[in-house]
């Protein structure tokens, strides 16, 4: 049985989306959906309750991912597990995909490839995209996509880790490359910022997260690194993209010295959540096509009580998204 573990702060408006592309077309017994509501003052838990006996909920009282995570995973069963963002979306048919991969020889850890649902996006965050989708690192690495999939010993490396806010950044480099597969067959819908603001949002934060990374030991941060020879041969490849690198580099500088004060304090508590992205109705239509629209699933409402109730003693203040 594949185990989905998905932590969520205050996503009660776009988990649904996420809980109906996972059950729909799901066999009986084939998934244990775990949802680790943490630190959340919305309605996350019961939204999540409301999918009924398809969907486990957990809830914890502080607002911490890392916390929502050792909390699925002791209550997990089996292996392959599926660690997944609540506001991205992922079809039944793209975990079964990933599990697919787990079983190849010297295979460790998978992700799905990426698909950026850009409709109603501003010129500002689209050329930042523009860019960022071309970088190599973001082509090659299990970041950045709010999917990661490990089977059991891949899930070895990951026993213990600190944590840290660049969580998944931090979880990609505890693999080799060649420990680690990106999945054709498998494809995650990013929701990107609908406001300048909420880009600057997300850098900011990526950038204190991986300055944090750098600081630990054995970690080297650098994937997310913006470098200039990237940028370079983005400008040799397609020289009409001048204008979008000229822009795209002047957003990670000010996102950079928009972290200082953070970097300075050593503050890598305070999570700078984008909340633009999850405004609208949360079965939205991942793409302009609407291939990937949810069908809605007939749930049956259960109530939540004590045993959905999960003791920490993590005191990080960092929500899950």
């Amino acid at each position: 049985m594949t185990t989905v573990i998905i932590p969520a702060h205050n996503e009660g408006r776009v988990i649904p989306r996420l809980l109906e592309q996972l059950i729909n077309g799901a066999d009986p017994g084939e998934m244990d959906i775990i949802v680790v509501a943490n630190g959340c003052t919305d309605d996350t838990a019961e939204v999540a309750a409301s999918f009924g006996p398809n969907v486990r909920v957990l809830t914890l009282p502080a607002a911490s991912k890392h916390a929502a995570l050792t909390a699925g995973d002791r209550a997990a069963e089996g292996f392959p597990r599926i660690y997944v963002d609540a506001d991205v979306e992922l079809r039944v048919d793209d975990v079964r995909a990933l599990a697919a991969a787990l079983c190849q020889p010297g295979v460790l850890a998978a992700a799905p490839e990426r698909e950026l649902a850009m409709t109603g996006r501003p010129w500002q965050v689209r050329w930042y995209y523009d860019v960022w989708t071309l970088l190599p690192g973001v082509q090659s690495g299990l970041w950045g996509r709010g999917v990661i999939a490990v089977n059991e010993a891949g899930h070895q490396n990951l026993a213990d880790s600190p944590p840290l806010q660049a969580d998944d950044l931090a979880a990609s480099l505890m693999f080799e490359p060649h420990e680690t597969a990106l999945v054709p067959g498998a494809r995650v819908v990013i929701h990107p910022p609908k406001t300048f603001a909420g880009l600057l949002h997300r850098r900011a934060r990526s950038a204190t997260g991986v300055a944090q990374i750098e600081r630990a030991q054995d970690l080297d941060g650098s994937a997310d690194r913006t470098r200039i020879s990237d940028l370079t041969a983005i400008i040799r490849r397609r020289p009409g993209m001048l204008p979008q690198v000229g822009y795209f580099l002047s957003v990670a500088v000010f996102a950079r010295l928009r972290a200082i004060p953070a970097l300075a304090r050593g503050d890598y508590q305070t999570w700078l959540r984008d909340e633009s992205s999850r405004t609208g109705p949360a079965t939205a239509a991942a793409s302009s096509s609407g291939a990937r629209a949810a069908v809605p699933v007939a749930a049956v409402p259960r109530q939540l009580d004590g045993r959905d109730q999960v003791r920490t003693t993590d005191n990080s203040s960092s929500p899950s998204t």
